[in-house]
């Protein structure tokens, strides 16, 4: 009885799949549709009625999409580095040393993850306006960076308190120093989490849209692509063509940036241990 639901069973987990994949998979299918398609707006056919590629050629040239995209990707790319090495180092000083006010630091840590974002814009607006680096990409990447460290503090400190203490100790009587054995044993074996809060951080500085109007103000020539979308959208009526042309562009970076880490993020970690 078994042997004859195997089938069944398992044409019905194909179906699921297929639709979920039809589920996931359709509104980026209509987009790119829609960029390629002259009647994008006044016509709702399955393939493009008129392909043409005006769309992306006005986004990218009349559009100035283009420094657009040079912006968002320097504040992306900034946000994730800076986040990545500030969350790795405090991660291994709330896992590794114990020191005084320790719980009370991550409990900190973990109530910020709870703040509504809107309530830290006013805060973080008057911080970057006394760094007077408002108007700058620096600012924004110094907002995106504090916006990104809790959650990839309490998400490494997880990776790195899984480490055994055993293989550091092995790696000091080996004569190895605190650095050797931080890019060694230590580094390799957090990698799964530092990608994670890394993809967490690019899709943060790459999508959000409040920070950066409010933190830019009028400075048009640093907008970053989340602020340059809006300008597609009119009182009256709406571009259809370019903004999903412009939504494309957007998305393309992000799915770059995730497949190039992908094996990175699914890798176990005992994988670590191996190259270590």
């Amino acid at each position: 009885m078994s042997a004859r639901r195997s089938p069944a069973r398992q044409a019905g987990k194909g179906v699921l799949v297929a639709l979920l994949l039809v589920f996931t998979l359709f509104p980026v299918y209509w987009m790119l549709n829609s960029s390629l398609d002259a009647q994008a707006g006044h016509t709702s056919s399955f393939w493009p009625a008129e392909p043409t590629l005006e769309h992306y050629t006005f986004v990218l040239s009349e559009g100035g999409f283009g420094g657009y995209l040079r912006n968002s990707l320097v504040v992306a790319l900034a946000t994730v580095l800076v986040s990545a090495l500030l969350a790795l180092l405090a991660s291994v000083a709330v896992a590794r040393f114990r020191f005084r006010m320790r719980t009370q630091i991550l409990m900190l840590v973990l109530v910020v993850q709870m703040v509504p974002l809107e309530a830290l814009v006013i805060p973080l607006f008057v911080q970057v306006r006394d760094l007077q680096l408002l108007g700058t990409l620096l600012g924004l990447v110094v907002v995106y960076v504090a916006l990104a460290l809790p959650f990839g503090i309490w998400m490494l400190r997880g990776f790195v308190a899984a480490v055994p203490v055993e293989l550091e100790e092995a790696a000091y009587l080996d004569g190895a120093t605190w650095g050797r054995m931080f890019r060694s044993v230590l580094l390799p074996l957090v990698a799964p989490g530092l990608v994670a809060t890394s993809i967490f951080s690019f899709i943060t500085a790459w999508n959000e849209f409040i920070f950066a109007m409010t933190m830019l103000g009028g400075t048009t020539e640093n907008y970053t692509v989340a602020i340059g979308l809006r300008s597609f959208f009119g009182v009256h009526a709406n571009d259809w063509g370019a903004i999903m042309a412009a939504s494309t562009i957007i998305t393309v970076p992000v799915m770059i940036f995730f497949i190039l880490v992908q094996r990175r993020l699914a890798s176990g970690l005992t994988s670590g241990a191996v190259k270590a």
